[in-house]
């Protein structure tokens, strides 16, 4: 962790999840030039070629062992950026959904993000710093074949808003992007039946590049929601 502490002296932390691809690997990439970044997921082969991408390093965070987040974030004791990317999605209505698959979303839409928050927060408060919650257009209108996930997201909204308040020391912010280009796109429109067109949806390049902006904003700003939409 030698070269982590030295490295984190030069410049600001961020720590990012789901980075091993799509959004969490665009957040990395837009984030790297002002940032020293800590890559959270489960170990793969995936994060680690998008760490080495960036010279970042690698923290085994499993949201499926909630009780195992605490020790594995014990060595961070400052932290600027906290950004919760991960996320999952059972494309299905009300009636097809099964409670397997409710406790799943949940487990890492909002539990996984509650369990690294937590122990995390003597360190964010030790930098001032930022909690970026990478939300859904699904966390402030339902979606139609999305049960589960728009419920996770509007737990997720009020998680983020309660700790606004509760810390007013740190900047919390809750990114909304409508449809973005990804794999789990590509399931919805399965799901859905239509032909994937990735041209119709928000690059995730674009998306990370409205996450940098609002982490890059001036210290005197603190943007608390950002909704951004394909045009």
């Amino acid at each position: 962790m030698s070269n982590v502490a030295a490295d984190a002296a030069r410049m600001p932390t961020a720590m990012i999840t789901g980075a091993s691809r799509g959004l969490g690997a665009a957040i990395a990439r837009a984030l790297a030039p002002t940032h020293t970044l800590f890559l959270a997921g489960r170990p793969s082969p995936q994060l680690d070629a998008v760490a080495d991408e960036f010279g970042a390093t690698t923290w085994p965070v499993d949201f499926g062992d909630l009780d195992a987040i605490e020790t594995a974030v014990e060595p961070i004791v400052e932290l600027d950026v906290l950004i919760h990317n991960a996320g999952v999605a059972y494309p299905g209505r009300v009636a097809e959904s099964s409670v397997d698959e409710w406790r799943a979303t949940l487990q890492v839409n909002v539990l996984g993000v509650v369990a690294l928050t937590l122990p995390l927060l003597p360190a964010l408060r030790a930098a001032g710093g930022q909690v970026v919650f990478v939300n859904s257009g699904s966390g402030i209108n339902a979606s139609p074949g999305l049960a589960a996930y728009s419920a996770s997201k509007f737990a997720l909204r009020g998680f983020a808003d309660s700790l606004r308040n509760d810390e007013p020391s740190l900047r919390v912010t809750s990114v909304h992007p409508g449809r973005i280009a990804t794999e789990m796109q590509e399931d919805l429109v399965a799901y859905e039946g239509r032909e994937y067109t990735a041209s119709d949806y928000l690059s995730p390049e674009t998306v990370a590049h409205v996450i940098a902006d609002a982490v890059n904003a001036p210290r005197d700003a603190h943007i608390h929601e950002v909704i951004v939409r394909p045009r």
